[in-house]
């Protein structure tokens, strides 16, 4: 039982124990996976970085209310990386000379947001990133899009437990264009389309007409919003999805003219991935197109595709549908027993001719009584258990038992490597 006088964590961070950090690495291994099944290299930026990037490039509540920023001790203001996006552009347009084009690059790490946390969210989350960059192309976005059902299938996340949302922003503008919506107010009709789920019908109406559309614009952007089919007058919607389709992973694709996400630089088709069931309402990725990456940086115009995926949420729902491993305490599967003092040696010389052959392999760090050093084994996960006794030492042999069955047997030294393999890959 932890002291009364435990310092807590601070709030909105996650403490990982073997079993959450085995969940953590589950996620990160099938992040690499698609990843590299579509030849994206793996990257990564600074944790800390200067406020002035992100003022440069993101809104002005993720710097001046969601950024942890602190003074450093020349006095510049520094900040915990709140997303990697401006690192990206500030890497690419330094080396952009020297880049081979199209770049596929990917990252799995930290981030930090002062945030209310909730379920779903924290302030210390790890984010997958991936984008391609100097390419235009609606078979781009296709790719990336399947890079993202990739990932879900690979978790066991079929099209009935999780689907891809995908919309078009210049298809949407050319609705607000037929609609008469002025220009100056499109971003808070946007804004409008991105909370309409949060909203009941109602309020969602009186809230819009308040934005300063008309009775007729209101009734014509529910229309819009409610048609499924809008896909079709895309040329680059059209594209898409025809690549989703050969690509093979249009089952998890559908159209939503409802996706609105990243208002303030996503320029073509965006998309958003969520829990069918709904036991999350957050989204489990999101991205899109951009057009202007480098130009807040310093550097030539690029365009840009790519989304991001935070681990809190889709741990949430690959744990409530029983699609994380089992968890195994132990990397180790083999103990070797230390029998007493005078064989200590002999067992760790053991250990070490084991791991010499390719085997994990953990000692017991000090001479015990025998079932206690069996009952760990156990209680660890472990599948073999060796015993080098006063008489097996004599004889040059060794007891060798499987803990599944509780068989064992006593076997010359030379041979157990071979014995190990054996019961591990019979397990």
């Amino acid at each position: 039982m932890a002291s009364k006088s435990t310092i807590p964590s601070v709030k909105g961070t996650r403490e990982f124990y073997p079993e959450e950090m085995a969940q953590r690495n589950f996620i990160y291994e099938k992040v690499r996976q698609a990843s590299q099944m579509f030849g994206y290299q793996e990257w990564d930026a600074p944790f800390l970085e200067t406020i002035d990037l992100y003022a440069a490039k993101s809104g002005e509540e993720l710097v001046k209310e969601q950024s942890f920023v602190f003074p450093d001790r020349g006095g510049d203001l520094i900040t915990l990386r709140p997303e990697l996006t401006p690192s990206l552009a500030r890497m690419i347009a330094q080396k952009q000379g020297e880049l081979a084009f199209p770049v596929r690059w990917w990252s799995f790490g930290p981030f930090w947001r002062y945030e209310r946390p909730q379920r779903g969210r924290s302030r210390e989350f790890f984010q997958w990133n991936i984008d391609i960059l100097g390419v235009n192309s609606p078979e781009a976005d296709a790719e990336l899009i399947a890079i993202g059902a990739t990932f879900l299938k690979l978790c066991g996340l079929t099209p009935q437990l999780a689907t891809i949302y995908v919309n078009n922003r210049r298809l949407m503008e050319a609705q607000f264009d037929a609609l008469g919506i002025p220009v100056e107010k499109r971003l808070e009709v946007s804004s409008a389309i991105d909370r309409r789920a949060k909203l009941e019908a109602a309020k969602w109406d009186e809230y819009v007409l308040e934005i300063g559309l008309s009775q007729a614009q209101l009734e014509g952007l529910k229309q819009i919003l409610g048609d499924y089919d809008l896909w079709q007058k895309s040329d680059e919607l059209s594209r898409t999805f025809k690549t989703l389709e050969a690509l093979g992973v249009k089952d998890y694709v559908k159209f939503d003219p409802n996706i609105m996400r990243g208002l303030l630089y996503y320029t073509g088709t965006v998309f958003e991935a969520f829990d069918v069931s709904g036991s999350v309402r957050r989204a489990i990725l999101g991205g899109g197109r951009y057009d202007n990456l480098l130009r807040d940086v310093g550097g030539d115009p690029l365009p840009g595709m790519g989304f991001a995926m935070g681990d809190v949420v889709i741990g949430i729902i690959l744990k409530e549908k029983g699609l994380i491993p089992p968890f195994v305490p132990t990397p180790a599967p083999v103990l070797v027993t230390v029998f007493d003092e005078s064989l200590w040696m002999n067992s760790y010389a053991l250990a070490a001719d084991l791991r010499a052959a390719g085997l994990k392999v953990t000692t017991y760090p000090e001479p015990a009584k025998l079932p206690k050093q069996f009952k760990f084994g156990d209680r660890m996960g472990m599948q073999v258990v060796i015993v080098v006794g006063p008489d097996e030492a004599a004889a040059g042999k060794v007891t060798v038992k499987d803990l599944k069955n509780g068989a064992q047997e006593t076997v010359l030294r030379a041979e157990v490597v071979k014995v190990v393999r054996k019961i591990l890959e019979s397990a």
